[in-house]
């Protein structure tokens, strides 16, 4: 039997999830492909004047009507008028769609705020080694501006950016674990000074990989034991770099050299305990395993955004500060940005961002294969009524499905306006 049946539309049922064969702008659902959930939409569909549809049997909680039943079936009662329901649909997805614009609008300009911060991550690297003062002072200046913009924004929403170029993983890791690491501090409540510090050692916590050989971080096969133990060097070798500038506040060198330390002791390069970590070695610890166990140096090994999360709770208990971690899974979501979910409604989306005051609603990119990629739906998940059943490995999804959504091999996140009026 096949997956997708095409139906007479006096065959449909509520529960029957369905594929409309028209455009997008010729009719008043906000999806071309949604499962039906009142008689209304059955007959709207008549409205329309077409003769069929589709329906994906996997997706449906019920089989549409064989022929024979539906040519003898009365058509049922509604209450509702057809008329205003259409009116009030068509207004609304008008609505949604402007909405849409002035979400992408803010979008982008996230995006191109994010990208301006890479460009500079990427020129401060590049000065560490020949002027590591002016590389300190161009990494304060960006961890000053972003805090203008964290501090003085309401509303936060934490938002997916665009996929990583491949030679750009240094710079998008130390960003990533800097921006989150802030925000992080914001929402314990920290002090300026303190996020700034987080911000600024965050930023520079991996330096001391530029004193690895290249061929050594991108190896594939496994490493040896003496080349473990050369990269667990690796946070010495930073905080001795950064001794160059002078200017390097301690409390930021710290979290250089310490960034892989835990604490029961497990860590490197030292084995410290709780004792003597600091909280902003504690945080920025946190931060980094979770940026880390989503990009690995393997990418068959890298977990989903979601499963970082959970292996982090599950595993780290005696070895991370657990306010810390139960502070992020609470910022990021129980479904982080990057995030592929199945719906509901059956659909298949993407989590592009997380309201940090409505965690549990986070705004979604949901594929419509009727819809435009460049044009695909962006919805809040409690505007729609719409709730998550579950996360679903890229890998799963049909191919045709996962170059609409394009889930990205690396997760950057950065923050922003909610895109409302």
């Amino acid at each position: 039997m096949k997956k997708t049946r095409k139906v007479m539309v006096n065959q449909l049922q509520v529960g029957n999830f369905v594929r409309l064969p028209v455009s997008w702008k010729d009719h008043p659902f906000l999806f071309s492909s949604f499962r039906l959930k009142q008689q209304a939409q059955i007959e709207l569909i008549r409205k329309l004047g077409i003769e069929h549809v589709f329906v994906d049997i996997d997706k449906s909680e019920t089989d549409p009507l064989t022929p024979e039943v539906a040519s003898t079936k009365p058509q049922p009662k509604i209450d509702t008028d057809l008329a205003s329901l259409n009116e009030e649909m068509q207004k609304s997805k008008t609505e949604k769609i402007d909405q849409l614009k002035k979400m992408r609008r803010d979008l982008q300009k996230t995006q191109q705020e994010f990208d301006r911060s890479v460009a500079k991550m990427r020129n401060l690297v590049n000065k560490l080694r020949s002027r590591p003062l002016n590389a300190v002072e161009d990494g304060k200046e960006l961890i000053h501006d972003i805090s203008n913009q964290l501090l003085n924004s309401d509303n936060l929403v934490l938002h997916l950016m665009d996929e990583a170029k491949n030679d750009d993983g240094i710079y998008y890791h130390s960003l990533n674990v800097s921006v989150l690491s802030m925000i992080m501090a914001k929402e314990l409540g920290w002090e300026r000074n303190e996020i700034e510090l987080v911000g600024l050692g965050a930023l520079f916590h991996d330096t001391g990989k530029l004193k690895i050989p290249a061929q050594l971080l991108r190896k594939k096969t496994p490493l040896t034991p003496p080349e473990i133990n050369f990269l667990k060097q690796h946070p010495i070798m930073g905080a001795e770099l950064l001794k160059l500038a002078d200017s390097f506040p301690k409390e930021a060198q710290s979290i250089v050299l310490n960034h892989h330390e835990y604490l029961d002791g497990s860590g490197y390069p030292k084995g410290l305990k709780k004792e003597s970590l600091s909280k902003l070695d504690q945080l920025v610890t946190a931060i980094n395993l979770y940026d880390t166990l989503c990009h690995p140096e393997g990418a068959s090994k890298a977990k989903t955004p979601y499963a970082a999360l959970g292996f982090i709770y599950k595993n780290y208990k005696e070895k991370l500060n657990q306010e810390v971690v139960g502070k992020l899974i609470k910022m990021l979501g129980i479904y982080p940005p990057g995030s592929i979910v199945e719906l509901s409604s059956g659909q298949f989306a993407m989590v592009m961002a997380v309201n940090l005051d409505k965690i549990l609603l986070p705004r979604i990119m949901v594929y419509d294969n009727l819809v435009p990629k460049e044009q695909a739906p962006i919805v809040d998940l409690e505007d729609e009524k719409l709730t998550i059943v579950k996360c679903i490995p890229p890998a799963a999804l049909p191919e045709k499905v996962m170059q609409y959504l394009n889930p990205r091999d690396r997760v950057s996140y950065f923050f922003g306006s909610n895109g409302k009026k």
